[in-house]
């Protein structure tokens, strides 16, 4: 020992007798003991020296009992052993792997056992229970806090104690005797401490300790089951012994059998003279039969593999060990818990469960703490359950919301076992507590349905149809059955599982027979194909093409007279109320959808739409006046037949390859789209069929295999299992396995096979159908070496089809000749793929590469489809030379002023590669500091004026795509190789994605609302109120913000009753947002905020704003940016509202141009009546071009809102807008006379 350790220990005093002479300055080196700990090594040396020196045993104990009076010295010999008896566990973290810390945690481990065997004295706990129960006795106001902690340093001392392992080898206890847990336990009793436990468990004032008590209890029932503490004191019930008899029966008859054996294998002679033998028709190692040196007698059991070394089982694939066998207490302890048990359920568990729950459920509690809580409910329960059933006892517990958390914990603790591998045999103990859990609560609900009392029947029938109904419930087993490792769990959790199986098929069998017609819920998760979709039909869009189309639907109009079925009319939304595209941005999908309908000939769903639109979107009359006339209509519809209407990109086509190699690369990438939730009849047969599965009966002949160590209810629900797939579902040819035939013949022989009457019936059976199937099928015995799923198995009962060699197309001689004279003519050529070379030049086109691959491999033209791989895309490119880097550095130098940066560097670029790749060498290099220095420049003059020339829909839509910025920098590429051809590609996508971003974005002279015309609106409705609160509170946060230098979101909390109704408006909420005001963003937030990144002097202005006695100039004012002059404001609010509906209507108004181009004046007439907005002064109209990126818009989105005068949408700040476009349109010019006509 170190020698200040050995000085301290020595200064503490010394033990004479039984008597305990404690030094003047004990306290002080108590409390350097407890420095030296806090001061160890990784290898605990300090813990295991003050081990080995017995400090517990011979200072710290007698301490405590004979000087308990000095309060302070026992607070510290207390903190102390608490430290000392932590579990080794705690102290290393695991189970060390390196054999030196395995040895210093089993040296911690043995000195642990040392102390529990030192506690184990009533003396002990009398000091410690008479010290809880003064401090109990105190009022909660009285305590101090040192009075809580030495509390709960009581608890946790006991619950370290009661921890620590059993050492089998050094006490090699049998049932009924006293070990030192059972003496640990007694003592525990006779002071009287498991009564102040129950009292903690069961008072409302002392909650707070609620879950050190349920971890002292469940470490007090550490090695009992609920059976044998009910039948402590007991006499044996008749059941109990028929189980014994028939246990001691069976292992008598496989006695006896063995003495036959032996019998018969005792020959004559003595076992010098065996003889040998030479074995017929069975081959040595060489090509000579095998010679026998042994008895005959014997060699029924003879294999080649005698005498060889058994092979090594990787420790990853060993089986999973279950836990220590359960052992029986003596007598007089079992007694004692058991009498503990029924006070605690009849006055604690209820409460101590129900608090227990709800600090689990707050994650208030450490983690890993649920697993007590699952070990109480199924141990006291299945008490409950023996003892004499009372369901108010245990009410706390059963409810379906029990139900719910033990599944969410079962499957929680199973995707733990997947992630966390290396804890994998934690997690599988925790998940085999949650479904011992689960089982118990079936069990009780079963015990329930069987009651007398009729509420509790009710009740448990309540508790069914929830379970049953609930489709999470109904398929537990089946997924915990498919998903069972028997690496990672144990044969008794598989016990367990098979049983509850058992237990809960019969519980739904007889909840059917009852019912006729039972309803669950069925969930159906929809999937979208994210790539490898079929190409849909292209549309033909001729002149000729639509005038036909156009000539079918004025029929069908003009044949109903415009008169629409209610059937029709329900259904029809011109908009997606779940997208999260603004409805005001989702009017040119709506004009898509008409024209997909008119190109479809569905006139009426076109024309529903049409009205639906109209009144969704009725400013401007986009869609038509309220008041318009059928044949107004009908010319609208053609007008949208007609148009060039900006689409959103289709993915790109993927040809769909059958080649197996190339399979995986084209295997389509399936996405959750919605679970889709319905309901259906429940038919229990069809639900038995999922259990056919090669997945599912697989477990449960892994258990069968120890079927002579299985308790007979666990061969019996095996042995029902199987007998529903085999008899109920005739899919008997699914246990047609040469092992499973093995396994039947092996209990057979059995010598106590009488025990085992169920399963040696069931195993004839199936031997039975077997042999008979053979004499009609000739290859039933080849299918015995495999697994067969239920297609395999109906091929083999019913007959093998011939469907599949029938769906290959054959090839005639004429086409073979071909392909050969193809492939000789190409083969010695350069081509990179010579199949796709070949796939156009083949008379027959509806061949596919899997099928030309295919033939040239039996033609014997190729040796392996490997030689036809598709090669895969990419520039083979990933490592820069010096040379390259210099190289683009050069060309950076070259082309860092030009407009567009990346795109010159990529064309010059010798070594082509992915756009991605040269923005993150660029970046490496130190070249640029941020992507968007590669953005591409904007020229004012790129897009030449015209003023009085028309901008054709192309021009249009190439200006739009041009504005917007090259979104490709933001995106991170794969790591994989890339070809330019895929650079392409995904260009497109991007530049698709970049229009439909356009079509998205609404102009600001759309949204612009005159703030005073709101404020004047809200002042008439009489919500002059709320607006003076309103100001009030911009006012407040403009101070606050200024006095404080700092700013955060403030809500706007209503505090009348005015407010809130307000707040319920929706004109107010639009002057909300138009002021900047954050929605509440998610379920959680109740009220509106003040973004914190507005600055004070625009919530100043934004609180002017809301003024009644300011003028409308004034207003204006306010509004605009103090840098620009009003007639600024005026010019950019002009050009705003010229940009109106740029996106929805400029199809539109080509059409119209195009058909009215004779008479333009009436067309721009017309025009007006769409969309009066699109008036303007006879003046040239100045280009306005402004770029905002995301981060500078999320730094002042308040600053945007006022001057742009957006009104956004729910949240300003999240509208992340990466560039304004600049929109240029012709004047219109509309006459004063046709002004007022």
């Amino acid at each position: 020992m170190n020698c200040e350790l050995l000085a301290t220990c020595s200064a503490l005093g010394y033990l004479e007798g039984d008597t305990y002479h404690k030094e003047a300055d004990c306290l002080e080196s108590v409390k350097d003991l407890i420095r030296f700990l806090r001061y160890e090594d990784d290898t605990r040396d300090v813990r295991q020296q003050l081990g080995e020196g017995h400090i517990i045993e011979h200072d710290l104990l007698p301490i405590i009992t004979q000087h308990g009076h000095d309060k302070a010295l026992f607070d510290a010999c207390i903190r102390l052993m608490v430290n000392l008896t932590q579990p080794a566990m705690l102290c290393f973290g695991k189970v060390p792997d390196d054999p030196v810390f395995r040895h210093h945690f089993l040296q911690v481990t043995s000195h642990l056992q040392a102390y529990k065997e030192a506690f184990a004295t009533e003396k002990v706990f009398g000091v410690l229970s008479e010290t809880l129960y003064n401090l109990l006795q105190m009022e909660w106001e009285q305590r101090q806090e040192e009075d809580n902690l030495l509390i709960e340093r009581i608890l946790l001392l006991v619950r370290n104690v009661l921890h620590v392992p059993a050492d089998p080898l050094e006490e090699k206890k049998v049932d009924d005797d006293a070990s030192v847990h059972d003496r640990l336990l007694w003592g525990i009793h006779m002071s009287g401490f498991d009564d102040l436990v129950k009292f903690l468990a069961s008072a409302q004032s002392e909650q707070q300790w609620s879950m050190h008590v349920l971890e002292i209890i469940s470490l007090m029932f550490r090695d009992q089951t609920p059976d044998t503490l009910v039948s402590a004191g007991h006499a044996r019930s008749a059941e109990e012994k028929q189980r014994d008899t028939s246990e001691l029966e069976g292992l008598r008859q496989r006695e006896q059998a063995e003495k036959r054996s032996r019998t018969l294998q005792r020959g004559t002679r003595h076992s010098r003279f065996g003889g040998s033998f030479v074995v017929k028709g069975l081959k040595a190692i060489g090509d000579n039969e095998v010679i026998y040196h042994r008895n005959v007698h014997n060699f029924k059991n003879y294999t080649h593999d005698m005498g060889k070394a058994v092979r090594r089982v990787p420790r990853r694939n060993r089986q999973a060990q279950d836990c220590m066998d359960k052992r029986r207490s003596a007598l007089n302890v079992r007694l004692f818990l058991r009498e503990f048990c029924v006070d605690f359920l009849e006055n604690c568990y209820n409460r101590l469960m129900y608090i227990v729950k709800e600090s689990l459920i707050r994650e208030e509690s450490q983690e890993h703490d649920e697993t007590y809580y699952l070990w109480a409910l199924s141990f006291f329960m299945a008490f409950n359950r023996c003892n004499n059933f009372r369901a108010d006892l245990v009410s706390e517990t059963m409810s379906t919301r029990t139900f719910h958390f033990m599944e969410r914990n079962i499957t929680n603790y199973y995707e733990m076992i997947l992630t966390d591998r290396k804890e994998a045999t934690s997690w599988s103990r925790r998940m085999h507590l949650a479904l011992k859990a689960y089982q118990e609560l079936l069990m009780t609900v079963n015990e329930m349905d069987r009651s007398q009392d009729e509420s509790i029947r009710h009740s448990a029938n309540v508790i069914k149809s929830n379970i049953f109904y609930l489709m999470e419930y109904r398929e537990i087993f089946l997924t915990l059955l498919r998903k069972y490792d028997g690496t990672k769990q144990p044969q008794s959790y598989l016990k367990d599982l098979v049983e509850s199986t058992h237990l809960f098929l019969r519980m739904l069998e007889r909840f059917c027979k009852g019912r006729r017609n039972l309803v669950v819920q069925k969930k159906k998760v929809k999937r979208k194909k994210s790539r490898g979709e079929k190409n849909q039909p292209v549309v033909e869009r001729t002149p000729e093409a639509l005038a036909d189309t156009w000539k079918i639907v004025e029929e069908q109009l003009k044949g109903i007279k415009f008169q629409l079925s209610e059937s029709l009319t329900a259904h029809i939304v011109p908009f997606d109320c779940t997208s999260e595209t603004p409805l005001e941005e989702q009017r040119t999908e709506a004009m898509v959808r008409m024209q997909d309908a008119l190109q479809a000939q569905l006139g009426p769903e076109a024309l529903a739409l049409l009205r639906a639109a109209r009144e969704v979107w009725p400013e401007g009359d986009v869609f038509g006046s309220t008041d318009v006339e059928p044949e107004e209509e009908l010319e609208l519809l053609k007008q949208i037949l007609h148009a060039e209407l900006p689409r959103s990109a289709p993915p790109p086509e993927t040809q769909m390859e059958e080649d197996d190699e190339d399979g995986a690369d084209l295997e389509e990438e399936e996405e959750l789209e919605a679970v889709q939730v319905s309901e259906t009849e429940f038919r229990f047969l069809d639900f038995i069929k999922k259990f056919a599965n090669p997945g599912i009966v697989h477990p449960y002949l892994l258990l069968l295999k120890s079927y002579s160590k299985n308790t007979p209810h666990t061969n019996h629900c095996i042995a029902r299992m199987l007998h529903r797939v085999a008899f109920d579902l005739k899919m008997d040819a699914l246990l047609y396995q040469l092992s499973v035939f093995h396994l039947f013949n092996k209990i057979l022989r059995d010598a106590a096979a009488s025990a085992y009457k169920e399963l040696v019936t069931f195993a004839k059976y199936v031997l039975n159908r077997f042999f008979s199937l053979a004499a009609t099928n000739n290859k039933a015995y080849v299918e015995l070496l495999f697994w067969k799923n239920v297609g395999a198995v109906r091929e083999m009962t019913e007959g093998y089809c011939k469907d599949k060699a029938e769906k290959m197309p054959a090839w005639s001689e004429e086409e073979e000749q071909e392909l050969r004279t193809l492939y000789e003519e190409h083969h010695h050529s350069e081509v990179p793929d010579i199949v796709e070379t070949l796939l156009p030049l083949l008379s027959n086109n509806t061949r596919t590469r899997r099928q030309v691959v295919t033939q040239l491999v039996r033609m014997g033209l190729v040796d392996s489809t490997k030689e036809l791989k598709k090669p895969k895309k990419g520039t083979g490119i990933v490592l820069w030379t010096e040379d390259q880097e210099e190289e683009l550095q050069m060309l950076y130098e070259e082309y860092k002023d030009s407009d567009d940066v990346l795109g010159n560097i990529l064309k010059k670029l010798t070594a082509k590669r992915s756009r991605a790749r040269v923005v993150d060498k660029l970046l490496s290099m130190g070249l640029v500091s941020e992507r968007r220095e590669l953005y591409k420049k904007r020229s004012r003059s790129s897009c030449p004026k015209s003023s009085g020339t028309q901008m054709s829909e192309e021009e249009f839509l190439t200006g739009l795509a041009q504005d917007f910025p090259d979104e490709s920098l933001n995106r991170e590429e794969d790591e994989s190789e890339e070809s330019e051809e895929e650079d392409e590609e995904d260009m497109k996508e991007r530049q698709n994605a970049g229009s439909r971003t356009s079509q998205s974005f609404v102009s600001e002279g759309e949204r612009r609302t005159d703030v005073g015309t709101m404020v004047t609106m809200l002042h008439k409705k009489g919500m002059s109120e709320a607006l003076g609160w309103l100001q009030r509170c911009l006012d407040r946060a403009a101070k606050g913000r200024e006095d404080d230098g700092f700013s955060q979101a403030a809500p706007l909390v209503p505090l009348t009753e005015a407010c809130e109704d307000a707040m319920e408006d929706k004109s107010f909420h639009k002057l909300l947002r138009k002021l900047g005001m954050r929605a509440p963003a998610n379920e959680q937030e109740t009220f509106w905020r003040i973004p914190e990144k507005i600055i004070p002097s625009q919530l100043r202005r934004a609180a002017a704003s809301l003024s009644q006695n300011l003028d409308e100039s004034e207003r204006e004012e306010v509004l605009v940016e103090e840098g620009g002059p009003p007639e600024d404001h005026q010019e950019g609010k002009s050009r705003a509202s010229d940009s109106q509906r740029a996106h929805a209507l400029r199809a539109l108004l080509v059409a119209r141009k195009r058909k009215q181009h004779s008479n333009k004046d009436e067309a721009y007439q017309d025009l007006e009546g769409a969309d009066s907005s699109f008036e303007r002064p006879q003046e040239k109209t100045t280009k306005r071009s402004r770029v905002l990126n995301d981060e500078e818009e999320e730094d002042d989105g308040f600053t945007v809102a006022l001057e742009m005068g957006t009104n956004g949408e729910a949240d300003s700040e999240e509208e992340n807008i990466s560039a304004p476009v600049k929109r240029r349109r012709k004047m219109v010019l509309i006459d004063e006379e046709e002004d007022e006509d």
